[in-house]
């Protein structure tokens, strides 16, 4: 069994990254990063091209995906693009060999959490596999944990009963169960 590396992060939750999969056609560059990750404990899995990183997505979930751009196929891009509609909580980190700022900007439009330059140093892919993993776990985990009042909207109807909505319900109707009365939710609170 192989150990399982976590980074703690985010006052001490550990985010775990136990498989990557890498979708890389180049056998050297994926053997290379591979390597790297093996070295921390991280299991990697390797698809050649879109069908072989559709077929290990819906196998085995990856933590993390690194992906090239020029694919047999279908691009980089499009794989970005259909991973992220399925789950925005799977990272994803682009190596490329491309140096245009015109590529960045598109990875990061198709859902891209991150772009490197080939060649990439083993430090610098484990170091940004570390930080676009807890940044993507604060983005779709954390949001629960902010303070519940900082989001809501607190009011009274005229017969005292009180309210406390979501923010997103502001301009919208309900009707008090005390008195009966409609009421629409103010957009900022109107009590302490």
């Amino acid at each position: 069994m192989v150990d399982v590396q976590r980074w703690s992060s985010l006052g001490g939750i550990e985010i775990p990254v136990n498989l990557v999969l890498i979708i890389e056609d180049d056998a050297e560059t994926a053997a290379l990063i591979k390597q790297s990750l093996e070295e921390k404990r991280i299991s990697v899995r390797i698809a050649k091209d879109g069908g072989q990183a559709q077929a290990s997505l819906s196998m085995h979930k990856p933590d993390f995906v690194i992906l090239d751009l020029i694919l047999p196929g279908e691009s980089g891009y499009e794989i970005c693009e259909r991973i992220k509609s399925v789950d925005e909580s799977i990272p994803v980190l682009v190596v490329s060999a491309i140096d245009l700022e015109d590529s960045r900007e598109l990875a990061l439009r198709v859902g891209a959490d991150g772009y490197l330059q080939k060649p990439v140093s083993p430090v610098a892919l484990v170091e940004s596999v570390k930080s676009i993993a807890e940044s993507v776990w604060e983005r779709t985990h954390q949001a629960t944990s902010r303070k519940p009042d900082a989001e809501r909207i607190r009011f009274n109807c005229g017969c005292g009963k009180k309210f406390k909505v979501s923010a997103s319900h502001r301009g919208k109707s309900l009707t008090c169960p005390n008195c009966g009365e409609p009421l629409i939710v103010p957009k900022h609170s109107t009590t302490v």
